[in-house]
């Protein structure tokens, strides 16, 4: 058996921020099955029903991907905050998501599953950041 080396905070960060990309994703697109999503879409009689509600989404969904760069690239006292920063403010937004879904109906039972599943992952980048190793 090979032995092997725990992964380093930067590449756990990153992984866990892909997760959460992709648990974002997902949640969106299984969201549009529901019968008449799709076709709201369409009609622009959605949460992003202008364009600068669409703007401020981007810049919101832009935020992951420019933390892993920081994970990766910046100094370990930057990536760390930005991580924790960040990870709190998304933890907190798909809580907020959570709780304003209910009561869950079926209808809406996998967005708040999705919702759910990145407040876990989302705290796990703020516990994880949080006890960054002072050596990394």
């Amino acid at each position: 058996m090979l032995n092997q080396l725990p992964a380093s905070i930067r590449v756990r960060l990153v992984a866990l921020w892909t997760t959460v990309m992709f648990l974002y994703v997902y949640g969106d697109y299984f969201a549009l099955y529901i019968p008449g999503e799709a076709g709201k879409l369409v009609s622009g009689n959605t949460l992003l029903n202008n364009p600068l509600k669409v703007f401020a989404a981007s810049v919101l969904m832009a935020l992951p991907p420019l933390v892993i760069i920081l994970s990766v690239l910046a100094r370990a006292s930057v990536a760390r905050w930005a991580n924790i920063i960040f990870g709190v403010a998304f933890t907190g937004n798909m809580v907020l998501i959570a709780v304003t879904s209910m009561p869950v109906t079926p209808e809406v039972a996998a967005y708040v599953f999705y919702a759910v599943m990145e407040s876990i992952v989302t705290s796990g980048i703020v516990w994880q950041a949080w006890k960054w190793p002072k050596a990394a």
